[in-house]
Order: structure tokens, then C-alpha cells, then sequence
């Protein structure tokens, strides 16, 4: 599988088992306000849970649609946490961006649609003013705008990363496929096949990309995007040996606040 991470944790010569934990944040996209609150829920409750080796995986699409994209990117850029080490992941909404600024401007007035607006507008560029330039004065423009290091960092992103039983990816996996063998653009773009798929795919995979009103728990996935960009709502998976659970922002101009609603599908 292309651009994987595995999670080693300790040394197996060592007498004291070593305890492992990780947390995995669904879709962002351009919403720090939430990614802050949640980044805190998770602090503290690593805190609560004692010391661990952990992870924060982010699961990708930290751009796009909501108003704050390019602050998004900087402090997850520089985020380092004391208690966890980050992997990030690829997602759609990155592939995208990197790609239009590889040269590839034909794609771009449809990235403007479903998203790319309000991520060049966070970059101080006015979206309609950018449609209305040719392709080539179109790219100056964003090459201009989008700091090296945004790109560089994005540029660095992963596609994959396994823990135990568990695969995180952006999307999902192509069914019936070997993991070692899937490619990109399933791992960050696939749907369907994969969200109606029930068979067991060896391990389970955690994703985004696809979003519910609730957190997806299935035999063979855990779906975590629930929309932040429009809800409010930011979801993080934490996983411990056996046990799992959630937590999830509660923005007050978004929706009421509310515990953590599970969608239990395993039998569906």
C-alpha cells in the first residue's frame, strides 16, 4: 500500500509492557474552531486516562468549505503536542489542491465549487476574481498566496496507518482488493462500493469522507466525518487495547450541545 504508516510502539524486549493509544479526528475542513475544542477534549482526556505511547491520526481534508483553511493547516503544521506524536493523512480535498498547484488548472473552477472557494478566500484571494483570470495568471496567484510551508507540509501527508486490528484511511479501501495493493485513489475517494460493502476486510477501517448525521459503527468500518463545516460537530475515535470510544465538539451556534450519538450498525 503506497504512503503507509505502521504504529510500533516499546520494545518487545522490554519487561514493562508499554500501553498504546490512539486517536483518530475525522474530516476538518476549515473549521479551527472546533479542531482547537477538540484538540483540548483530547488532551484532556489522555490526561485522565494516564500515560500512554500515543498517536493523533488526522484522517484528512483539513481543507475546503469551511471559512478557515490556511489556519487549519498552520497549526496542525505546528502542532506538538507533549503527549502524542500526529500522522496525517490524505485526503481528497488535499489531492486536489496539490494537483491544481502541479499545474493541473484545469480542475480548478470545479475545486472552486465544492469547496476551494472558501479555502482561497482564508489565503487572502477574492474567489471570483480568481475565476475570472486565465489559467496561467490563476496559478501565480495561488503559488503567490499558499505559503512553501503549507505545501510542504500537505505535500508530506500519508494515505494510510494501521494499529493493531485497525486501518485509518481517508476514504476508504476498494473491497476484495489485498491492503498491501490498494491504490490512492480509493484509499481518498471511494464511496459507495465501500460504504455498502459488509464483508470482512481483515482489519477495520476507520475513515471520513463521507458524511452522517452520527458516528458510523459497523462490523467491518467506523465512519467519523459528521460534517464539522456545517454542524459543528468534530469527531475523534480513541483506541486502547479493546476498548474504544468517542469524543465530539458541541459549538453552541451550530447545534444544540449533545453527547456523543452512536449509529450501532453492525447487524444492519
Amino acid at each position: 500500500m503506497v504512503g503507509s504508516r505502521d504504529f510500533l510502539f516499546g520494545n518487545r524486549k522490554s519487561r514493562a509492557r508499554v500501553r498504546q493509544r490512539v486517536y483518530a479526528i475525522g474530516d476538518i475542513h476549515g473549521r479551527l474552531d472546533v479542531l482547537d475544542e477538540l484538540l483540548d477534549k483530547i488532551s484532556s482526556d489522555s490526561d485522565l486516562r494516564g500515560d500512554a505511547s500515543t498517536t493523533i491520526v488526522v484522517l484528512g481534508d483539513l481543507i475546503d468549505r469551511g471559512p478557515q483553511s490556511a489556519e487549519v493547516v498552520e497549526r496542525l503544521r505546528t502542532y506538538r503536542p507533549s503527549f502524542a506524536k500526529t500522522v496525517f493523512l490524505m485526503g481528497n480535498h488535499e489531492e486536489i489542491l496539490l494537483r491544481i498547484l502541479g499545474g493541473e488548472t484545469g480542475i480548478l473552477h470545479d475545486w472552486l465549487r465544492f469547496g476551494g472557494a472558501e479555502c482561497v478566500r482564508s489565503y487572502g484571494i477574492d474567489p471570483i476574481d480568481l475565476q475570472c483570470r486565465d489559467r496561467s495568471e490563476a496559478l501565480r496567484m495561488l503559488r503567490r498566496s499558499i505559503p512553501r510551508r503549507h505545501l510542504k507540509f500537505i505535500a508530506s501527508f500519508v494515505d494510510s496507518a494501521s494499529f493493531g486490528r485497525y486501518l485509518f484511511v481517508h476514504a476508504g479501501i476498494r473491497p476484495g482488493v489485498p491492503l498491501a495493493q490498494q491504490l490512492p485513489q480509493d484509499l481518498r475517494w471511494i464511496r459507495g462500493p465501500f460504504l455498502d460493502d459488509n464483508s470482512d476486510h481483515g482489519r477495520i477501517v476507520v475513515h471520513g469522507h463521507s458524511i452522517s448525521e452520527t458516528i458510523e459503527v459497523r462490523s467491518n468500518r467506523i465512519g467519523l466525518d459528521t460534517g464539522a463545516f456545517s454542524t459543528g460537530v468534530l469527531t475523534a475515535m480513541g483506541v486502547e487495547d479493546d476498548e474504544t470510544w468517542f469524543l465530539q465538539t458541541a459549538i453552541a451556534h451550530a447545534r444544540p450541545a449533545q453527547p456523543p450519538r452512536v449509529a450501532n450498525l453492525a447487524d444492519a
